[in-house]
């Protein structure tokens, strides 16, 4: 999520055609969107708050994390495939390739550690000023108190986290894995996809996922399944850098998606449409069919959650008018926002945190929730705008 590195201003070397080549500009989309699941993130990072009611989530299955992990892999295919691209044609160190991918993910693990201290220490605070001892007991934080030693371990190796902080270790695990989803990805992209399915396919069947430790859980977001949409976002990366969409504009498929998509709102909206097709689903999990294929399961991607954001990236990335509005100086905000993603996040990530504690606090102020996620969008751009004033300055 965080800003693309710059390119380099050197010619382009000639190469074969179908191999990565730069982009003719930078496409607007990428970092509006990307900016606008920061925003969702911290909207719904804060529950109880009217604007929730305006997020993705409430359009259909999925929400601002299965974005955040689409637009992070078509930045990172965008940034990083060149680099690789290069190495596979002998024109580079394969360290060239992969080191710039395994430094952004020990940037990641430094803000996620930062952001899971912070957590720790502003509930920890909170709960001695506001003589409010839950504080001490939400999101998992009672392990740090009742299992010191063990919570200690966890944390580092990130299988202790705390809610609402757990996004930053699935993305740093598929960072890490980035390099070699790309060779595969420049070399046979379908075969890739197919191998990306297949194992989110078995890993949502089996309930593969990493362990949580201290405690019984799993992580968040199952890093074997989710690695699917990640995928996908690199395989559009790499096609964007050629020029190429990765799935061409088809009016039937546009069709159909659009109507996925609608119908999905329908199933949201409707109650006996929702409960009719529950109740669907149920039957087939008792005939024995896949959760992942029969429930809305987040941390394993569940298929409605994963059809949804696809159909919904679809429609949109098929729609001539809304190239044109991510263009718009109206939507310079959402740009500002997605080019400092990582900065956004972190920014977001502790004040969402604050924003559930005043809102606990001071349950009885009715304005407070409609106040405080637009004082929480509104630093996070005040924060964008002064980290772009002093890259401008370098």
């Amino acid at each position: 999520m965080a800003q693309s590195p710059a390119r380099p201003d050197r010619p382009p070397v000639s190469r074969p055609i179908g191999v990565v080549a730069p982009p003719v500009s930078r496409d607007p989309r990428i970092d509006v969107f990307r900016g606008l699941a920061l925003v969702m993130i911290l909207i719904d990072h804060m529950p109880g708050n009217p604007w929730e009611a305006v997020t993705v989530r409430n359009i259909g299955f999925s929400d601002a994390a299965e974005a955040f992990f689409v637009m992070s892999g078509i930045a990172a295919g965008i940034a990083y495939s060149p680099a690789v691209d290069r190495w596979l044609h002998g024109e580079a160190r394969l360290w060239d390739g992969m080191a710039p991918m395994w430094r952004r993910a020990w940037t990641l693990y430094c803000v996620q550690l930062v952001l899971t201290i912070a957590a720790i220490g502003m509930f920890s605070w909170s709960a001695g000023v506001f003589f409010r001892g839950e504080f001490r007991e939400m999101h998992n934080l009672a392990a740090i108190y009742e299992n010191t030693g063990a919570a200690l371990i966890g944390l580092p190796i990130m299988t202790y986290q705390i809610g609402y902080v757990n996004i930053l270790p699935t993305y740093i695990v598929l960072m890490i894995a980035a390099p070699f989803i790309l060779m595969a990805g420049l070399r046979k992209p379908w075969w890739t996809l197919a191998a990306a399915i297949l194992l989110w396919g078995f890993a949502g069947a089996n309930g593969w996922n990493i362990p949580n430790y201290p405690g019984n859980g799993v992580w968040f977001l199952g890093p074997l399944t989710w690695q699917l949409i990640f995928t996908i976002g690199l395989l559009i990366g790499i096609r964007h850098r050629q020029g190429k969409r990765l799935v061409p504009v088809s009016r039937g498929l546009f069709a159909v998606t659009l109507a996925f998509v609608l119908f999905a709102f329908a199933w949201r909206h409707i109650p006996d449409l929702g409960a009719f097709m529950n109740h669907k689903m149920a039957q087939l999990r008792d005939l024995g069919a896949p959760a992942n294929f029969t429930s809305h399961n987040k941390p394993m991607l569940a298929a409605p959650r994963l059809l949804h954001i696809l159909a919904l990236a679809y429609v949109l990335s098929c729609l001539p008018v809304v190239t044109r509005l991510c263009a718009h100086p109206v939507a310079d905000p959402l740009r500002l926002l997605g080019r400092h993603g990582l900065l956004v996040f972190g920014l977001g990530t502790v004040l969402s945190l604050a924003g559930q504690i005043l809102l606990r606090v001071e349950a009885d102020v009715v304005w407070l929730p409609w106040l405080l996620p637009v004082v929480g969008v509104l630093i996070s751009y005040a924060a964008a705008r002064l980290a772009d004033a002093l890259a401008g300055r370098k």
